[in-house]
């Protein structure tokens, strides 16, 4: 690069012989004195040595000679400023090239080096080049690093030490000499050459700003150095970090053509501090839409927490991916719980607050609450320290009442809880080593379409996804797996968990989950289950195997769907309802569970695959359908597939309705269960009241509500061998158990029924 070449810039001074009133005795501003007409100075047409030049006589301590002319001081430049010189009599001078430094505004730019190297004449009659190089970077090599603080200068040279010498100066040469700097052979361009000082303190955000305008489709070259940025700061070239970069916590660095991971780690030199900014700029509408961890790992030592990184993002509904990498947890006392017990007061009539909650101001955001009357995964969505209230996830089932809780807050390596409101943020081929130290990732309390595919999630601590209000709208989970941290712990006594959901519409598909204490705890409706494989088995004898699937609200129009259910339950509460008993709702209904692979192995007898508990009185199934599915019991039998929890209530099998099972397939299972069920009835000797009993056959010890068919297998006869052609009549609910049907003949008959028998009405 030469720009009087390429940008036409003419920089070398006119000859004196043109003129001394262009050459200034003081700074070489408008206005100043110049050599024109001076005793001093004269001109000299002729010389031994130069064609023509300026004969001066010394007079002053520090005597100037001045360029009037602007000199311009483009970004990136470097310009070398020379001259011949020669002692003629008296007194040997001092003599050094120098500078006036001059801003946009025309003011004299302070705090400069304007001055270069000094040269003492030794003898008369030699000729001596003196020369200096100015420019904006601050490169070795350059006497006078300006920055882009000065936009053009008046160059010249000064005269020091003894008075009374007379010297001969020839005619200046400005030359651009920036590609002895910086090639134009050389695809980058180097962010010193604009003026970053690089010492960790100086604000090097203008020169950054300069070189990157600058570059024009160059690579940034970030040196050797530490640079600080005060202020956000977007980077369109890209860029290869040497140096590293120092910047507030609020400031955000967008790297628009070299938006990846181990870009930003090389940036701050800090893989943590790395991963942290370029989150920070993901949600900070760059151009790009995707943070690539490029298969890097990410040392991560304390949660990752959003509001601290982009403390005024409330709400963001742009889709981001983070993709292709992992993270390692680093134990360490960041990663402890949070835990506080505390006295509040509940009421049905306010079902998602506690009230009157005292030491409210150290109750975290994102606490899991426990205590008396208190569903699974209920947590702290928000509070008001003022008014000391604290805002729930879900509803307690206790009922009215001032009770002590105990509020845990576990530590999250992605916590998004400090946000309004997250949507369509996406986790991609990423692995998180959770270490047994840190769960995983806590939502924003709103938001939908968050997903999480093709991704593994080893040994977290607590939890894996956290929700906290509704940012599990939608949540999708599609192909990914889910190690425990309680691999050889009892089934009983595990604590871990994998999700919980509070809204709606979840998808879960095609994923695989280990040995977690519960599986899934599900609130909302419209959610899909799909081809997944959750197993909660251990190494006990008859052990006990507990909740997988965890249903919380009665009617949740929901499909589990070709999944391998591996030694747990899928049970079905309505714990999240602060008025538990029936009233004018939906009860139990809406669920299908169909196609799916179900297994025990070493478990007690009483264990059951299908578990319905109802947390107050009066609840019904009002449409359940469980088809097409395998149910096998390896090294033991097991009694039935289903049952009723009562430990707080039982259902009122007098309202049951639309409830099917049907075409499953038993294997060590005691008794089959089916509805509707058919079943053979053989009277051999005459009777007027046949009497039906469907034993177990009925799901949920239903009652024997109605008949559906009979189907005579061969002739019905009366006592004396003759053909009986009347016509029976059923009834129902018969028993005190209410679990018998009679079939009653106007004469006493003997013979072969089929009859089809429901617990409960079709519609």
């Amino acid at each position: 690069m030469n720009v009087a070449i390429t940008e036409g810039l003419v920089l070398t001074p006119p000859a004196f012989a043109e003129g001394l009133d262009q050459w200034s005795s003081e700074d070489g501003m408008p206005g100043s004195t110049t050599y024109e007409g001076a005793a001093n100075a004269v001109l000299v047409p002729a010389d031994a040595d130069f064609d023509g030049c300026l004969e001066m006589l010394k007079t002053q301590t520090l005597q100037k000679l001045r360029y009037m002319g602007d000199t311009p001081i483009l970004p990136g430049t470097y310009l070398r400023i020379r001259t011949r010189v020669k002692a003629v009599s008296g007194n040997l001078p001092e003599i050094r090239i120098a500078g006036h430094a001059v801003s946009g505004s025309g003011a004299h730019v302070g705090g400069l080096i304007e001055v270069g190297p000094t040269t003492l004449l030794q003898s008369y009659g030699k000729v001596v080049e003196i020369s200096a190089i100015v420019g904006t970077g601050n490169r070795v090599g350059v006497d006078m690093p300006w920055g882009l603080s000065a936009v053009h200068g008046h160059f010249g040279l000064d005269l020091t030490g003894p008075n009374g010498g007379v010297l001969r100066i020839d005619d200046f040469e400005i030359e651009d000499v920036t590609e002895a700097f910086l090639r134009d052979l050389m695809g980058w361009v180097d962010v010193r050459d604009f003026g970053a000082v690089g010492d960790g303190a100086t604000d090097d955000s203008a020169a950054f700003v300069a070189a990157d305008q600058a570059a024009d489709g160059r690579k940034l070259l970030v040196s050797a150095g530490s640079y600080f940025l005060a202020n956000s700061i977007s980077l369109s070239s890209p860029v290869e970090f040497v140096g590293t970069l120092v910047m507030p916590a609020s400031a955000k660095l967008a790297l628009l053509s070299s938006f990846d991971f181990p870009t930003y780690a090389e940036a701050f030199g800090d893989e943590l501090e790395g991963f942290k900014k370029a989150l920070q700029a993901l949600f900070g509408y760059t151009d790009h839409n995707v943070l690539d961890l490029k298969g890097r790992r990410v040392e991560v030592s304390e949660p990752i927490r959003i509001e601290e990184l982009a403390p005024d993002l409330a709400s963001f509904s742009n889709r981001r991916v983070l993709q292709n990498g992992q993270f390692n947890v680093i134990a360490g006392a960041a990663w402890d719980d949070e835990v506080v017990s505390s006295q509040a007061t509940y009421s049905t009539a306010l079902s998602m607050q506690l009230t009157n909650v005292a030491n409210i101001a150290n109750i975290p955001v994102g606490a899991r609450v426990s205590g008396t009357g208190v569903g699974r995964e209920v947590y702290v969505k928000s509070k008001n320290v003022g008014a000391g209230t604290l805002y729930l996830s879900q509803p307690l089932y206790g009922g009215s009442g001032t009770r002590t809780y105990t509020f845990t807050r576990n530590q999250y390596i992605l916590d998004f809880s400090g946000m309004e409101k997250l949507d369509r943020f996406n986790v991609a081929n990423v692995e998180f080593l959770c270490n047994g130290a840190a769960s995983c990732i806590l939502l924003a309390p709103e938001g939908q379409m968050f997903q999480i595919r093709d991704s593994y999630v080893v040994r977290p601590k607590d939890r894996v996804i956290t929700s906290i209000g509704r940012g599990c709208q939608d949540l999708l989970i599609d192909g990914c797996q889910f190690l425990s941290n309680e691999m050889l712990v009892p089934a009983q006594d595990r604590t871990t968990m994998v999700l919980n959901v509070n809204a709606n519409d979840t998808k879960i598909r095609d994923s695989r989950f280990v040995r977690f204490g519960t599986t899934f705890v599900l609130n909302g409706s419209g959610h899909l289950i799909v081809g997944n494989h959750w197993f909660q088995g251990d190494e006990e004898i008859n052990g006990v195997r507990v909740a997988g699937l965890v249903f919380t609200q009665t009617n949740v129009q929901s499909a589990v769907t070709g999944n391998y259910i591996d030694n747990s339950v899928i049970e079905w509460t309505n714990e999240h309802d602060a008025h538990p008993d029936f009233s004018n709702e939906y009860s139990f209904g809406g669920l299908t569970i169909t196609g799916n692979t179900c297994v025990c192995i070493n478990v007690a007898p009483w264990f059951s695959w299908l578990s319905i508990k109802p947390y107050g009185a009066g609840h019904f199934v009002q449409g359940l359908s469980v088809a097409n599915n395998v149910f096998k019991s390896l090294n033991g039998s097991i009694d039935r597939i289903e049952k009723v929890d009562t430990s707080f209530a039982d259902l009122d099998r007098g309202r049951m309705r639309n409830v099917v099972f049907e075409g499953n397939m038993f294997n060590a299972v005691t008794q089959i269960t089916q509805n509707p069920v058919m079943l053979e009835v053989n009277q051999g000797t005459a009777q007027t009241v046949w009497t039906v009993d469907p034993a177990g056959y009925l799901p949920f010890g239903g009652w024997a509500r109605n008949v559906q068919s009979l189907v005579a297998e061969g002739m019905v006869r009366d006592a004396a061998g003759a053909q009986v052609t009347a016509m029976p009549y059923v009834a129902v609910e018969q028993g005190a158990d209410k679990t018998l049907a009679t079939i009653n003949w106007p004469e006493a008959a003997k013979g072969r029924l089929q009859v089809t028998l429901r617990m409960d009405n079709p519609i």
